[in-house]
C-alpha cells in the first residue's frame, strides 16, 4: 500500500503512545517462564511483539489476548510454565521481522533438553546472529546457524549451561538480555560487563520477579533462578512517540501532547538529543508505572539547531535516528551522527536508506561509515520515496510529508504495522492529509 502525505496548516492534538515494544517483548517472555499467572496491559499492537507471543504459545505457554476497547493496547493473561516448563515445539518457530524476538528467545531456548529451530523473514535471516551464538555456546549451548553459524535459521539442540564472565563487544540490550536469560538456567553465576549503558528493561523486570540479579555500574550478574510472574502495565513506547514529538517540533504551527511515554533514562536518548538541538519539550505528570518512569511529553514548534550526536548517547537512541534525521534536515546548521554503525544491520541499512531519501528530497546529506552528516536548511522537497519495507523509514517519511514543500508519497507505507499499526490513522487524527 502506497500513501501520500501533505502538509497541514496546523498540527495540534493529543496522542496515546502504543505500548513499549521492548517492555512488551520482555513482559510476555519472562512471565511465560515464571511461576504463576500475570496480566500484561497495554501490550504493543505491532507485529514484532505478536511474533514473540506466537513463539511462547508454540512452546506450550497459555496466553489469552483481549483486544483493547479504548486507547490502551491489548491485554494479555499469561500462565507461566516455569523456567524449565517449556515443551518442544511442533514446528519451526517464526520470529517474523523481529530481531528482539530472535535474540532474546535464543537465550531462553539455549540449553533446553529438546530440539527447536527458529527462523524469520528475509530481512531477519540476513541479520548477524554470531554475537549471540558465541557467548551462548561458551555457556555450553549447542546452536547451529547458516553461513558458519552466523545467520538464521538457528537450530538449538541441547547442551548443559554454565555461568560465564563476558565482556560485551558492543552496548546491546538484545545481546545482554540473551545472556541473562540463559543465565537463569546456568550452573553458577553469569557476569556481563558493558562498554556503555544500554536499555535495562530486562534487569528491572527480573529484579521485580525475584531473580538473583545484581547491577553494579556497567556490570550485571545473574545466578540460577526461578522467577515469579508479575503484572505489567506497559508504558508508552518512546520510539513510537518520537515521531509525534519531532512532528510537533518541526511544523511551524504545532503543539502535540503524547500521553504516557516511558522515559527510562536508558531509552530516552532521543529526548536528550532533541533538547540539545533546542527543542521546546516539556515533561508533564512524571510518574512511576510498574518500575518504569513515565510522563506526558509536550512538543511545540521550535527553532532547532544542528548538533553532534555520538558516543554513549547512541545506544540510548539508535532506533530513533531515522526520525532525528528529519529534525536535522529542518534545523539550522549541520548535524553529525557518529558511532551508529549498528544501523547498518537493522531491517535495512538505515544509514544508506535515510541519506538516500534525504538527498533525493534536496537535503544536503552524506553517509559515514558509522553514521551521517546532515546540513539543515528547513526545506524538504516532495516526491515519491521508497520505504524499503522498513517501518521506521516509512514513518519518518510520513512525518517529513507533514512539513515538505509538496506532498510525499511513501511506497509500501503499510510496513509501519510492524511496530505501529495505527500510525497512519493517528497522523490523520492530528490533521495530516493522507491519501
Amino acid at each position: 500500500m502506497d500513501l501520500t502525505v501533505s502538509r497541514p496548516r496546523r498540527l495540534v492534538g493529543e496522542v496515546v503512545a502504543p505500548g513499549d515494544k521492548s517492555v512488551s517483548h520482555r513482559a510476555v517472555m519472562l512471565n511465560s517462564i515464571g511461576e504463576g499467572q500475570a496480566t500484561v496491559r497495554n501490550f504493543s499492537p505491532g507485529d514484532d511483539c505478536t511474533s514473540t507471543m506466537g513463539i511462547m504459545r508454540a512452546l506450550g505457554v497459555e496466553i489469552e489476548r483481549s483486544e483493547a476497547s479504548d486507547d490502551a493496547g491489548d491485554t494479555l493473561v499469561v500462565k507461566g510454565a516455569g523456567v524449565d516448563g517449556l515443551r518442544e515445539p511442533d514446528d519451526v518457530l517464526d520470529a517474523g521481522n523481529s530481531g528482539t524476538t530472535m535474540r532474546l528467545m535464543s537465550g531462553i531456548l539455549a540449553g533446553r533438553d529438546f530440539k527447536s529451530v527458529m527462523t524469520g523473514d528475509d530481512s531477519l535471516r540476513s541479520r548477524p546472529m554470531d554475537r549471540i551464538i558465541k557467548p551462548l555456546s561458551m555457556m555450553g549451548a549447542v546452536i547451529r546457524g547458516r553461513e558458519n553459524d552466523t545467520l538464521a535459521p538457528l537450530e538449538f539442540d541441547g547442551g548443559t549451561l554454565s555461568g560465564i564472565e563476558y565482556d560485551l563487544p558492543v552496548a546491546s540490550a538484545q545481546l545482554k538480555s540473551a545472556i541473562l536469560l540463559a543465565g537463569l538456567r546456568a550452573d553458577g553465576k553469569t557476569r556481563i560487563t558493558q562498554p556503555d549503558a544500554s536499555r535495562d528493561h530486562t534487569e528491572r523486570m527480573l529484579a521485580a520477579m525475584g531473580a538473583d540479579i545484581e547491577v553494579n555500574g556497567l556490570s550485571v550478574t545473574v545466578g540460577e533462578s526461578e522467577i515469579d510472574c508479575v503484572d505489567v502495565d506497559v508504558p508508552g513506547d518512546i520510539s513510537s512517540a518520537a515521531f509525534w514529538i519531532v512532528a510537533g517540533l518541526i511544523h511551524p504551527n504545532a503543539e502535540i501532547v503524547v500521553k504516557g511515554v516511558g522515559i527510562n533514562p536508558t531509552r530516552a536518548g532521543v529526548l536528550t538529543a532533541l533538547l540539545d538541538m533546542g527543542a521546546n519539550i516539556e515533561l508533564v505528570d512524571e510518574r512511576d508505572v510498574a518500575g518504569e518512569p513515565v510522563a506526558d511529553v509536550v512538543a511545540r514548534t521550535s527553532n532547532l539547531r544542528g548538533t553532534e550526536l555520538a558516543g554513549s548517547i547512541m545506544p540510548l537512541m539508535m532506533d530513533e535516528v531515522p526520525i532525528v534525521a528529519v529534525a536535522a534536515a529542518m534545523a539550522e546548521d549541520e548535524t553529525v551522527i557518529r558511532d551508529a554503525e549498528e544501523l547498518r544491520i537493522k531491517e535495512t541499512d538505515r544509514i544508506s536508506a535515510t541519506v538516500d531519501w534525504l538527498v533525493t528530497a534536496g537535503v544536503e546529506a552524506e553517509p559515514r561509515d558509522d553514521g551521517m552528516a546532515i546540513v539543515g536548511s528547513g526545506r524538504i522537497a516532495g516526491g515519491t520515496y521508497q520505504s524499503q519495507d522498513d517501518h521506521r523509514i516509512a514513518m519518518a517519511l510520513g512525518i517529513a510529508g507533514m512539513v515538505a514543500e509538496d506532498p510525499i508519497t511513501i511506497v509500501e507505507a503499510s510496513c509501519a504495522s510492524i511496530s505501529y499499526p495505527e500510525f497512519w490513522d493517528v497522523l490523520r487524527s492530528l490533521g495530516g492529509v493522507v491519501e
